[in-house]
């Protein structure tokens, strides 16, 4: 059952930044990453401490709140997600990470 309290959060980086490492952990969020989470704060939290640890999030172009999963990319990121109803990071799936408090 989907928390009424949770958002669905589609974080865009910018790719224009000079100083976008080529680490392979930011290369899988070249297309976007996905979040569910209480505020756009918490969705920054938990992407920051599950996926960046010690490097510093990059720059953001875009924060899409209550995103549409079926306008996000149907060739790649769709068929690539996890259950996005949850308290997490739900793409890149190979990062979830659920925070707790569902």
């Amino acid at each position: 059952m989907k928390n009424p309290l949770l958002h669905r959060y589609w974080l865009e980086f910018d790719r224009g930044v000079d100083n976008w490492p080529p680490s392979s952990r930011w290369m899988m969020l070249l297309g976007g990453c996905g979040v569910t989470a209480f505020t756009v704060e918490d969705a920054l939290r938990l992407v920051r401490e599950s996926l960046f640890k010690d490097e510093p999030l990059p720059p953001l172009a875009r924060i899409i709140e209550d995103v549409d999963i079926t306008t996000l990319d149907a060739g790649h990121i769709r068929p690539n997600i996890h259950e996005p109803v949850r308290r997490g990071i739900w793409y890149p799936m190979g990062h979830y990470t659920s925070g707790g408090s569902q």
